[in-house]
């Protein structure tokens, strides 16, 4: 899955142990999901990201 979540959380200089905290979603997902290992994540997991960040699943998951 190609996305921008590993950008995004850099710039609000989270580490992914922060972002996991923060989302309540694994920090092996969160590595998973930055690094494209894991192509399948369900909704859910995307939108407790997306909000953990204040952005839409859109904006962080779905690169233009």
């Amino acid at each position: 899955m190609k996305n921008k979540l590993q950008k995004i959380r850099e710039e609000k200089d989270w580490t992914q142990e922060k972002l996991a905290e923060e989302s309540g979603v694994s920090r092996v997902t969160i590595s998973g999901i930055e690094s494209g290992k894991l192509q399948v994540v369900k909704t859910d997991t995307l939108a407790k990201i997306a909000d953990a960040l204040g952005m839409t699943i859109p904006a962080v998951f779905f690169c233009e």
